[in-house]
């Protein structure tokens, strides 16, 4: 079952003389359990096409279908809702709130959703544990290491069983190691059924894809599937 697909879209900023077209009538489908890692060089419309993805921001044309749903047409309000249930984001700056614990960072997505204080602490104590934080839950965000911050920001991401996980460069402020435990991480909840998006310049941690997209001026110019190696994705496309 697609949980995403993106048809023919493309995104024009501006007009006249100053118009920049960031992505051109691109098309992707990725099914529950996928992982689809996206890379380009700067300026080659990966932030665009996540913030697209993700119903942060309208397409000039085509349309984004979530579960099957039709998002371009939906008003702000079902758009938001869905955002709530159905997408998880984690970021390159992991986007804590530094007032609020681990464990209030992971239940506050489903607060704002209507969940009872009691059963979105109980959600987030187990997804943290899932993740290996059960110790870190009463901590402040200042109170982490980088990698058990973007854990936490993996954890709000899933919390509550969402569909569809979108992250941008989420290896970017981590080192190696903890970069790849934290792909392993998006990996195993793929498994589970997730499907998830990654936008990474980082061919080895790309390699925990399923696919991987290239994008190149707004377009797709090539997409790998299973790939051998991360060596296998750092040779020019034919």
């Amino acid at each position: 079952m697609s949980v995403l697909e993106l048809r023919s879209i493309s995104k024009v900023y501006g007009r006249g003389a100053a118009e920049v077209q960031a992505l051109r009538d691109v098309s992707l489908t990725v099914a529950a359990g996928e992982m689809a890692a996206v890379m380009g060089p700067s300026g080659s419309g990966k932030s665009t096409f996540l913030t697209i993805a993700g119903t942060l921001e309208e397409p000039t044309s085509g349309a984004v279908l979530v579960n099957g749903k039709d998002t371009v047409r939906m008003s702000g309000g079902a758009k938001s809702r869905l955002r709530r249930r159905t997408i998880g984001y984690v970021f390159q700056d992991f986007n804590l709130l530094p007032g609020l614990t681990a464990a209030e960072n992971v239940s506050l997505p489903l607060e704002l959703d209507g969940t009872s204080m009691g059963k979105a602490h109980q959600a987030a104590l187990k997804v943290l544990e899932e993740l290996g934080l059960s110790d870190q839950a009463h901590r402040f965000p200042d109170q982490l290491s980088g990698g058990e911050r973007q854990r936490v920001a993996i954890a709000r991401a899933v919390v509550g069983e969402r569909m569809l996980l979108l992250a941008d460069e989420p290896s970017g402020a981590l080192d190696s190691a903890n970069g790849e435990a934290v792909m392993q991480l998006i990996h195993t909840y793929c498994k589970r059924g997730t499907a998830a998006i990654v936008v990474t310049h980082d061919a080895q941690l790309a390699s925990w894809a399923d696919r991987v997209v290239f994008l190149r001026d707004g377009r797709i110019v090539d997409q790998t599937a299973a790939p051998v190696g991360p060596e296998t994705l750092l040779e020019p496309s034919s």
